[in-house]
């Protein structure tokens, strides 16, 4: 019956979403009012408190705390009872189901990765976010080296990508990029990803972050507006980093055989790479992304000169025209060495 309730109420608060937000916001204010207060912390541990902010912005945020916890009573918590909580299948039964038949199925629950207070839908995410979870079980360095017996550059390969770009069921990947700059003072430093405070010190048009380089507003970069960034970026301490990322976010978690093999990304043409979007941080810990004008990857020079990945620029026209370019210039002495044979005779009665 509640697997029924949940699904009823989540298309409610896709089709009515304002309704749906204003009324969720009045229903969860009583249990914010304890829970989104860190004195509740002493009274019954650090499970019990929330972020309000992180929790506004997720979808269970919109259907209510007590669609999860139907069994709290109007006597909370005087009455003394310890509320139920939802199970995450009775909502998510297909995720569900694809999880547990992964290799990850029998060795984690979801909440070993996604907290219910602060879940982000899949576009919301970065590829580091998503590393950052594997990284609770999975040690980056001993990654590295079981990887680095068959992947060339493995520490490079894995900061550059999501673990999830190789380890998923996605037939399509699309480029993500990121804003990264350095520390004031240090030229030769790293670059890390920029957060939300550094990049609204900016002072983007209108505080809008996205338009640091969507300069006319239009929810659309396009390469124009993409040159002009990277122009001014570099006189700022600052580049976009692409990232290598499944279309679509599975729970297979597979080892998808097809990544032994270098050409698998690095000679899929360009077409795989027309694809790609900007990540801007938002305040909540997640990312609006904006879709990039296509040709950007393909743009090296003034679309993204940091990110380049070998093979993207292969095109099938050249290599017919290269292979018929060195079919002509061998038919020259297989032709010229067949017909000397064939005459042998000849020049040897002469």
């Amino acid at each position: 019956m509640k697997t029924d309730v949940c699904k009823v109420i989540l298309c409610l608060a896709v089709l009515m979403l304002p309704a749906v937000a204003r009324a969720a916001d009045t229903g969860n204010d009583a249990c914010l009012v304890c829970h989104g207060n860190r004195e509740v912390v002493k009274n019954g541990g650090e499970r019990l408190y929330l972020d309000t902010a992180k929790f506004a912005s997720t979808p269970h945020a919109l259907i209510g705390c007590t669609t999860c916890h139907d069994s709290v009573t109007a006597k909370h918590p005087q009455d003394g009872s310890r509320p139920t909580k939802a199970r995450c299948k009775e909502c998510h039964a297909p995720i569900q189901a694809e999880y547990a038949a992964s290799l990850h199925g029998s060795k984690a629950t979801c909440n070993d990765c996604h907290n219910p207070h602060e879940v982000k839908p899949g576009i919301a995410v970065s590829g580091e976010y998503l590393n950052g979870k594997c990284a609770k079980c999975h040690d980056k360095e001993k990654t590295i080296k079981s990887h680095a017996k068959w992947l060339t550059q493995a520490d490079l390969h894995l900061d550059s990508l999501p673990c999830i770009t190789c380890h998923t069921g996605s037939r399509n990947y699309v480029i993500n990029m990121t804003i990264e700059n350095k520390k004031p003072g240090e030229p030769h430093g790293d670059f890390k990803t920029a957060g939300y405070g550094e990049l609204a010190a900016l002072r983007p048009i209108n505080g809008d972050i996205s338009r640091l380089i969507d300069k006319n507003g239009d929810g659309v970069i396009s390469l124009a507006e993409l040159r002009e960034f990277n122009h001014a970026a570099r006189g700022h301490g600052m580049r976009l980093w692409g990232m290598m990322t499944p279309a679509t976010v599975t729970h297979t978690y597979q080892i998808n055989e097809k990544c032994w093999d270098c050409s698998f990304c690095h000679a899929s043409g360009p077409k795989a790479m027309q694809t790609s979007y900007v990540e801007f941080p938002d305040r909540n810990g997640g990312v609006t992304r904006l879709a990039v004008e296509k040709g950007a990857i393909l743009d090296l020079l003034y679309g993204t000169p940091d990110f380049y990945m070998l093979g993207t620029t292969r095109s099938t026209s050249l290599n017919i025209v290269g292979a018929l370019i060195i079919a002509g210039g061998m038919m020259m002495p297989i032709g010229h060495g067949t017909l000397r044979f064939l005459t042998r005779k000849n020049r040897k009665d002469h």
